[in-house]
């Protein structure tokens, strides 16, 4: 079982969530940092009014809840890509922390990060600007 900590600075969110998955059903444990200079492509008004359907979707007491803080949002696209409801999926989404900066613990270790394949040339909000938008913090 190997750890791996990724760094998601200028990194799009479904190809960092989908590689991030695919490695925690494999038994690895999976560290994200930065996740809020992570960038999510498409306009951001079109980007803001999918989040806030989300947000306003169902009762409020009810649920379903959906986060406002940008790993709370990273944690939760990357369990829609587990079968978080079945035993393998549970296990998988444990071995998997997202945190907003670098903490200390990880200061001096090796990051990976996925190369120049996930550079955009097109529109793109930050998770930390789209959280703000949102409420969140």
């Amino acid at each position: 079982m190997e750890e791996m900590i990724i760094d998601a600075s200028e990194q799009v969110v479904g190809r960092l969530a989908s590689k991030a998955a695919k490695e925690a059903l494999k038994g690895n444990k999976i560290v994200i940092v930065n996740a809020d200079k992570a960038i999510i492509s498409g306009t951001p008004k079109y980007t803001e009014k999918i989040f806030h359907e989300k947000l306003k979707k169902g009762d409020p007491y009810h649920g379903p809840f959906y986060p406002k803080t940008p790993e709370g949002v990273m944690k939760r696209i990357i369990r829609g890509m587990l079968p978080y409801k079945k035993p393998l999926g549970k296990k998988a989404l444990k071995r998997v922390r997202v945190y907003r900066e670098m903490p200390e613990e990880f200061k001096d270790r090796e990051l990976k990060d996925f190369g120049a394949e996930n550079k955009l040339r097109c529109k793109y909000i930050t998770l930390s600007k789209l959280c703000e938008r949102m409420g969140g913090k």
